[in-house]
């Protein structure tokens, strides 16, 4: 996911590339711009997909300039074979429920169903994706497993048979946004922090210490903090990755219900809790000592857009968000260079920690998946597409068009640093994101332990509970529904 719901949920608002391709495609004569049902009268060689208007302002172009279309025709695939977007909301979660209405309902097309990284799994497990180990091309399913980020491939694979039944489109990380000039004005040393963060008692302080020294800024670190997916995928997740911490005792048990450990009242959860206190209300006892005040109460409130627009608008000195941020504030008409990026800052390192896969900086997975429908008349078709989209050419061009990240991370240093605007000068930030993805723990109950997991955490962002009680209260009505999934053998 990302933006609006998260992990990416999605982006409703475009980079500057994709903005204007979108821009100029709603208005061409003959644009692809579906919307509604598709399929009627539809040509031979027509293969429908659901997106965004992120995706669909780059999937075709008004004339001669550069298409997703045309990257994929020129990596091989039948030029008698067109994509056509039947096109979505935004929002993850009504996308997931559109998805499941089709393919509840046996109804094709779409063809192919663009479906985010934080919800593919239950839909592997309810056999409503085609298995492509068993469907695509040997030279295709080599590069997904091989070259892509394991990180997002993990989402897109059955949990129990390990096969793969999505093409990752764009992964999607959490990063931290900061203000490097006024930083450094405060004394601090932020040379090395794209690469090593601090500690978040370090960040702290320097972004305290920044807030102090200028008193025309209201806000020192704005992030998404409201009771929604965005906060228990994404934003707490890494915060608590960063201490330690785990929902379920680790990244190994992230895919599989019902016979797991629940470790959310451990010590390490509950400081991270007890840290965002402190940066809201330093004089809470419930917050940690040692750490600044340095976040505005509205934080409960915020998700991405709201928690981006103070930062946007030099009101604020740090601000946690997704890629396309850095377009929307490295410009030479915002920040600059003097935008700093890193991943998020940590209290524990790896070596510290008791799970695995914890411990040290972390990133929050998001992205979207392609998998096609078990329903399709068209699935030889749609099976060239999801080739012809693993080529590093087509990964580039969606890149460069539309800002999205290449799954195949190592990518991103080869694409033309004209077209990617700001993001050229943070690729290694980037990358360490993707070194550091920390995926939420997909399966079928991920819905219903997600509610769950927001519901307290804001509860305790918002002091309405001790950040103990929330932890204890989580892990009793986490270890019913996990039991519940063991009761049924499921």
């Amino acid at each position: 996911m990302g933006r609006d719901t998260v992990g990416r949920c999605d982006r409703s608002r475009l980079g500057r590339r994709s903005f204007l391709k979108t821009a100029s495609v709603s208005t061409a004569a003959g644009a692809v711009a579906v919307t509604g049902c598709l399929g009627r009268g539809r040509q031979p060689g027509t293969v429908v997909m659901t997106a965004a208007t992120d995706v669909e302002g780059i999937m075709h172009s008004d004339g001669d300039g550069p298409s997703i279309q045309q990257a994929l025709w020129d990596a091989g695939l039948d030029e008698d074979i067109r994509v056509e977007i039947q096109t979505v909301v935004s929002d993850s979660a009504q996308r997931m429920q559109g998805a499941q209405s089709a393919l509840q309902a046996g109804r094709a097309p779409p063809d192919i169903h663009m479906m985010d990284s934080g919800w593919t799994i239950p839909f592997i497990l309810r056999e409503q994706t085609l298995n492509l180990s068993e469907h695509l091309g040997d030279e295709a399913l080599n590069t997904v497993e091989n070259d892509y980020l394991d990180a997002i491939v993990e989402t897109a694979r059955h949990p129990e048979t390990g096969d793969v039944h999505g093409v990752p489109l764009f992964p999607d990380f959490g990063l931290m946004l900061y203000r490097q000039d006024l930083i450094e004005d405060a004394g601090y040393e932020t040379n090395g922090w794209g690469t090593d963060p601090p500690s978040w008692e370090e960040f702290s302080n320097a972004v305290g210490d920044a807030l102090d020294a200028n008193e025309d800024i209201s806000y020192g670190f704005t992030t998404q903090g409201a009771a929604y997916e965005g906060l228990s995928c994404c934003t707490f997740n890494e915060v608590m990755t960063s201490w330690g911490g785990a929902y379920f005792g680790g990244t190994e048990n992230l895919f599989t219900a019902g016979d797991r450990p629940i470790t959310v009242d451990d010590g390490h959860t509950v400081d991270a809790i007890r840290m965002m206190r402190a940066f809201i209300d330093s004089d809470d006892p419930n917050g940690l000592d040692g750490y600044s005040e340095i976040c505005p109460s509205a934080i409960v409130q915020w998700t991405e857009q709201e928690s981006l627009n103070p930062f946007a608008d030099g009101n604020a000195i740090a601000n946690r968000n997704w890629p396309f941020a850095i377009a929307e504030t490295g410009g030479e008409d915002a920040f600059g260079e003097d935008l700093g990026v890193m991943t998020r800052p940590y209290a524990v390192s790896q070596e510290e920690t008791e799970f695995e896969g914890v411990g040290g900086t972390a990133a929050a997975l998001g992205g979207w998946n392609l998998t096609v429908s078990p329903h399709t008349e068209r699935r030889e078709e749609a099976l060239q597409v999801l080739e012809a989209f693993t080529a590093e050419d087509v990964q580039l061009t969606v890149f460069e068009l539309g800002g999205f990240l290449p799954p195949n991370i190592d990518l991103i240093e080869e694409a033309d640093p004209d077209e990617i605007g700001p993001s050229a000068r943070y690729t290694e930030q980037l990358q360490a994101a993707g070194e550091n993805a920390i995926p939420r723990p997909v399966t079928d109950l991920w819905p219903e332990q997600s509610a769950l997991i927001y519901q307290e955490v804001n509860a305790a962002y918002r002091g309405e509970k001790a950040p103990e009680t929330a932890m204890s209260d989580l892990e009793e009505r986490l270890q019913r529904s996990e039991a519940e999934v063991a009761e049924n053998g499921n």
